[in-house]
């Protein structure tokens, strides 16, 4: 099946009238699967896409695409998915543009599963009818050639037109995706895509897919640099311990964000999991001590083995279950251990049992109690982690609670407000608990009122500890111009939030 089309390989196919090329490019899908000559060769694009497709044992003629997740699972996978951040830019962008025209918008994933699917209404009953929808997988090995598989196997924007499809049931079907990058590894996260009735297709649709695509990639650059500097400042201190011996902070993925001597580093380093130690390009051996959320490189100390000391990351202060990393692996905790946890975290000199008891459960608190749990969260997190005598954390510990309140009492409330995803553990009744939250809450919120900043107000308003105070909407309002677009939605959410008052 080879093509001598000189047109570009993932540009629009044709600029003719869509159903006039429509019905030429059945001609060319006929000829080319009967082994015949046509009135045209399929464009270089679609020819190889062809040729992976049927290597594949794809049917043209009988095929869905197969549902490997159920609904019931997308709820996890699109929150976990790092595209998810980006999806208020997604919709802001495509959704409204794909309704008028009477497209879907698809999102998927790495793996060609669509996560995400909005746009017109009378056109998301016809995309159920062809397996269009969330949970199916759309890689050219599943369902042939299609927009969205073929830009990840392409790595590159992508049209495909009607019988451009291998899979006769999506001749009725015109789309444009583009592929999507993480900024960090480079690796493709997934595609965005918009599909539509083939009389919708405007040549423009690959560009405008394309520009959303690098918007979104830009905005988690953005993300990336944010939690970058978050990092470094975090762990600011592991560097300065060196006293001006060579080191560097690595993030998770093999990233150097920070070195001493500066400018004697490779931009990334190849970390194997587990390892103890890296050999750089340059020759030099140096140890891999975990952090946190990210590694400490340095020089092997002569005469004594490197310190093995563990790294704790708790992150309470959400809406949705307690986080824990143990030396970047994910421990799964209840509500008990999460507020153990933070007990000993605030408390880092050591509690006895008794001190536990009186912070956990107030005047009843029972220390025979107390002692069952640590002995339960010492399995989970390990005896050298979790050290008796007193009850201690035996490990660098980086505390979103910690974070928020560093912040407060260095002024310093948009860093304040960005470190806090939400309550800190919101269903503890823990004394101890609900005196930290109340004083991070209301020191928070006395922060961001108390300086006159409407974008960091706007912030707060959009946060879920300002979601609801009716002062914080108000003030913005007196802040903002009259002309400032922001104000007809302030003003009905304040409306709301007044009438359920």
């Amino acid at each position: 099946m080879t093509t001598h089309d000189a047109r570009g390989a993932s540009g629009p196919p044709d600029s003719r009238h869509p159903v006039e090329h429509a019905h030429l490019l059945h001609q060319v899908f006929d000829a080319v699967l009967a082994g015949e000559p046509g009135p045209m060769m399929p464009r270089a694009l679609v020819s190889e896409s062809w040729q992976r497709s049927l290597a594949a044992q794809i049917d043209p003629d009988q095929r869905t695409p197969p549902v490997v997740v159920q609904d019931a699972e997308l709820p996890d996978l699109r929150t976990a998915h790092p595209l998810n951040a980006v999806m208020p830019l997604l919709r802001s962008t495509l959704v409204s543009i794909a309704d008028e025209a009477m497209h879907v918008m698809l999102v998927t994933d790495a793996d060609g599963i669509i996560l995400w699917r909005e746009g017109a209404a009378r056109l998301l009953v016809s995309a159920d009818q062809v397996g269009l929808q969330p949970g199916t997988r759309w890689t050219e090995d599943a369902i042939g050639t299609n927009a969205m598989g073929t830009t990840l196997a392409v790595d590159a924007p992508v049209t495909i037109h009607s019988a451009e499809h291998l899979v006769r049931t999506y001749h009725a079907w015109t789309c444009a995706a583009a592929p999507v990058h993480d900024p960090d590894t480079g690796d493709i996260l997934g595609a965005i895509d918009i599909s539509g009735p083939l009389h919708t297709v405007h040549p423009a649709m690959v560009q405008l897919v394309s520009a959303t695509a690098q918007l979104a990639e830009n905005q988690l650059r953005v993300r990336l640099a944010i939690a970058d500097e978050r990092l470094r400042v975090r762990n600011m201190p592991h560097l300065t311990s060196l006293r001006g011996k060579a080191g560097a902070l690595v993030t998770a993925s093999g990233r150097i964000i920070a070195g001493e001597p500066y400018g004697a580093w490779p931009e990334r380093v190849a970390l194997l999991p587990g390892a103890d130690r890296v050999r750089l390009e340059d020759g030099r051996e140096m140890m891999v001590e975990p952090l946190a959320e990210g590694f400490l490189l340095h020089a092997p100390r002569k005469g004594a083995a490197a310190p093995n000391r563990s790294a704790l990351s708790l992150r309470f202060m959400t809406d949705g279950a307690p986080s824990v990393l143990l030396n970047g692996t994910a421990i799964p905790v209840t509500l008990r251990p999460a507020e153990l946890l933070t007990a000993l975290a605030l408390n880092p000199d050591g509690l006895s049992a008794e001190q536990l008891a009186l912070l956990l459960y107030g005047d009843d608190g029972n220390p025979t109690t107390v002692r069952g749990e640590v002995l339960r969260l010492r399995t989970l997190i390990g005896s050298d982690v979790l050290r008796t005598r007193p009850y201690r954390l035996a490990a660098t510990v980086d505390a979103d609670f910690h974070a928020v309140r560093r912040a407060l009492r260095a002024r310093q409330p948009a860093e304040a407000l960005r470190a806090c995803g939400g309550q800190l553990l919101p269903r503890s009744d823990a004394p101890a608990i609900r005196d930290l939250r109340d004083e991070l809450e209301a020191g928070l919120r006395r922060a961001v009122l108390d300086i006159y900043d409407p974008d960091l107000m706007g912030e707060f308003i959009a946060h879920p500890l300002g979601r609801g105070d009716i002062e914080a909407h108000d003030r913005l309002l007196d802040m903002l111009p009259a002309s400032d677009s922001r104000r007809p939605e302030i003003r009905t959410r304040l409306s709301r939030l007044l009438s359920e008052a």
